[in-house]
């Protein structure tokens, strides 16, 4: 009995001293760039609360994205903590949308005993942290990482092979790559948006040359006219005048843009100052443009694209979230930030029934989440999507929502 007291009291003063040398960051020294919470504490059945972690852009020029994620994804976990029960603790690393660094933050997130991963929040880095937590068998679903190079086992359309096995532990919120080319000319198809169609995409880029690579099978499939079809790369991303000027010159009345905003954005403004007003067309990396510094959004007036998320919405669950995040954020939340949501409550679902033996490892949580987002009766209905389900791929099944920008908004299109 006295060694038992004795060992208790020496753990009590260990535990004390290091939560004096750790600080409140999730009982680590990690870069201030990371972000913790253990908000609702708590138990989960098991004694502990269940570590999820993510890496994403918290700074540089893609941190709108990075920082939308992690923002959606600690409201769900606040939501889910002050249900009681299954508890769940949150960290986010900053990967500055670098791979290296983004495999560096996932080691940091798993020398923490982080038991499932939201994935990266771009596609570079979550190809890179993919092939990580496949390695290390930890369940892994992004948000936002839509490449199918980020799943495996998913054929080249261009080389008909399979270049990168599947990944059995690997699932994506987001539509992948091809889905949001193929629905985008379809949807350009269907609508009668254009009869001469143009694309600009980024040739170094797999987010981008995927979505072109599907919007160019399936638009040959249906008849939709490409008359242009011009690349950029990182060291050419300032300067669109060719891509501009190879478009008009070939009549194109609509410009489909595969990228993320940054670019967009920069393209908007010198076609503008040609003279140049076809409709535009892009995807859900274009989310964000209406609140890029010093952007005139007007030129952004009219701009379409497919995206699974209408923060005007008005149905309740989305209401909700909007009315949460401004007043946590004071900003409106983007579609990045309400898949990351998604990721987090459909994991909570997936286990919140689930008897989870007490300091369960991430191999056997990734088992039992596999097993779930697998099967024929798991569905999830979500901000993103109803009825969502997922299959041996890891891709999600939910259809997209067209939307226009009017008077500086996202309004949903029928």
């Amino acid at each position: 009995m006295k060694k038992r007291f004795l060992a208790l009291s020496l753990a009590l003063l260990l535990v004390a001293g290091c939560l004096a040398a750790c600080g409140d960051n999730g009982g680590s020294s990690a870069a201030p760039a990371s972000t913790a919470s253990t908000a609702g504490g708590g138990d989960n059945g098991s004694g502990a609360a269940i570590k999820i972690g993510g890496t994403g852009p918290l700074t540089g020029g893609a941190a709108i994205y990075g920082n939308a994620a992690k923002n959606g994804a600690q409201i769900a976990v606040d939501e889910i903590n002050a249900l009681g029960g299954l508890q769940l603790e949150l960290r986010y690393e900053d990967d500055v949308h670098d791979p290296e660094k983004a495999v560096t933050a996932y080691n940091t997130l798993k020398d923490w005993g982080m038991q499932a991963f939201l994935g990266s929040v771009t596609s570079k880095p979550a190809v890179a942290t993919s092939t990580e937590a496949n390695n290390d068998h930890i369940f892994f679903l992004t948000p936002s990482a839509s490449s199918t190079d980020v799943l495996g086992g998913v054929e080249n359309p261009l080389t008909e092979t399979i270049d990168i096995p599947r990944k059995d532990n690997i699932f994506q919120m987001c539509f992948v790559d091809p889905n949001q080319g193929s629905a985008s000319a379809q949807y350009i198809y269907d609508q009668k948006l254009g009869t001469k169609v143009a694309v600009i995409y980024k040739n170094d880029d797999v987010y981008s040359t995927g979505i072109y690579n599907s919007f160019a099978a399936k638009a040959q499939e249906l008849g939709v006219a490409i008359v242009s079809t011009t690349t950029f790369t990182d060291d050419t991303s300032t300067d669109f005048s060719v891509q501009i000027a190879d478009a008009k010159e070939n009549g194109a009345d609509l410009v489909f843009l595969p990228m993320y905003y940054e670019a967009a954005s920069m393209i908007l403004i010198q076609a503008d100052s040609v003279g140049y007003k076809p409709q535009w067309f892009g995807v859900d990396g274009m989310d964000g443009i209406l609140t890029l510094d010093g952007f005139n959004t007007e030129l952004a007036e009219g701009v379409m694209l497919l995206t699974p998320f209408n923060a005007d919405s008005d149905d309740e669950a989305t209401s909700k979230f909007v009315s949460t995040y401004k007043e946590k954020f004071g900003d409106v939340p983007n579609q990045f930030a309400a898949d990351a949501y998604d990721c987090v409550w459909s994991i909570y679902n997936a286990i919140k029934d689930e008897e989870l033996p007490e300091g369960i490892s991430a191999s056997d949580l990734c088992d039992k989440l596999i097993a779930k987002f697998t099967s024929p009766d798991f569905s999830y209905d979500g901000l993103t999507g109803e009825s969502m389900t997922w299959d041996e791929t890891g891709a999600v099944s939910k259809s997209p929502k067209g939307m226009v920008i009017q008077g500086g908004a996202y309004v949903g299109l029928d």
